[in-house]
């Protein structure tokens, strides 16, 4: 028995929770494009909504959700897969009682656990999901191997593109790349798009219509929109004032659009239910991908 196929009879054996928590994918064609911005004023959002929310930093290298928060880990994933760390250690509380977890090493090296890693591991993320509603992954930006894999894992996926055409261009590539793969082939998945900082909804609007058209004729298969998100510099002062631009500027149109997105993203209790997954099984699928 290979370890893909241990770990999915580890998850399994854990009998994973029906109140598994709603794991949301977020990713980008290119980097600088907001990504990281999108998925902390998303989870803001939805901790308003009364949802808890953890936010799993899987950008490898980059520090940009806890610069976001104005909040510094102390331990993240690889200290819980190795050093056998305790999902309350490794899970660091921002802004709005929203959490976060930095992934280290630990999902690149998947591939490498031993039986008890990955027996430590599963059972320390089914605690995760029954402690959240909603989990948050922030993946890197691009085509690499460790962005697709999570892509691919993912029931529900994000993708964040801006008007410029290059991040127009990398997101179609993202999706070819990611239409090509063996492995990628689940009915059921869903990929979404939000365009960042746009002029107006139109040409929010017309970059979807655009990108939809050309993934149905040549990918076959169709993007599901959630809305534009509008250009505004409170973006930036934010970072600089580490914390939440939608805290910061609760009035702002940014915070609008945003609100409106969390608001489509789970409208109510009983249609969250019928998505939710948990984190559990999008590693028990990370693990499979690296595997075949």
């Amino acid at each position: 028995m290979d370890q893909a196929e241990r770990l999915r009879a580890l998850v399994r054996q854990k009998k994973i929770p029906n109140n598994s928590a709603k794991v949301i994918t977020i990713t980008s064609g290119k980097g600088g494009v907001g990504k990281s911005s999108i998925s902390v004023n998303l989870a803001i959002q939805f901790s308003k909504m009364g949802k808890r929310t953890v936010i799993l930093d899987a950008d490898f290298g980059l520090a940009n959700i806890e610069v976001m928060m104005g909040v510094r880990p102390r331990y993240n994933l690889a200290d819980l897969i190795y050093e056998k760390k305790s999902i309350d250690s490794i899970i660091t509380v921002g802004p709005q009682n929203i959490s976060f977890i930095s992934g280290g090493s630990g999902i690149q090296e998947l591939s490498n656990l031993t039986k008890e890693q990955i027996t430590f591991l599963i059972q320390s993320l089914a605690e995760l999901d029954e402690r959240a509603d909603i989990i948050i992954v922030d993946t890197g930006a691009g085509i690499s191997d460790a962005v697709l894999e999570f892509v691919a894992a993912s029931q529900e996926v994000i993708l964040v593109v801006t008007p410029e055409p290059t991040s127009i261009t990398d997101a179609y590539a993202l999706l070819k790349t990611l239409n090509r793969r063996e492995n990628y082939s689940n009915p059921d998945r869903a990929i979404s798009l939000i365009t960042n900082r746009t002029t107006s909804v139109k040409e929010g609007l017309n970059i979807y219509n655009k990108l939809n058209a050309v993934s149905g004729r040549f990918l076959d298969f169709n993007l599901e929109y959630l809305g534009a998100v509008p250009q505004d510099n409170i973006v930036s002062k934010s970072i600089i004032y580490q914390k939440p631009a939608s805290l910061l500027y609760p009035n702002s149109s940014f915070t609008k659009s945003i609100t409106e997105i969390a608001e489509k993203i789970c409208p109510m209790e009983n249609d969250m239910s019928n998505k939710k997954r948990g984190i559990s099984q999008v590693f028990s699928n990370l693990l499979k991908l690296r595997k075949n």
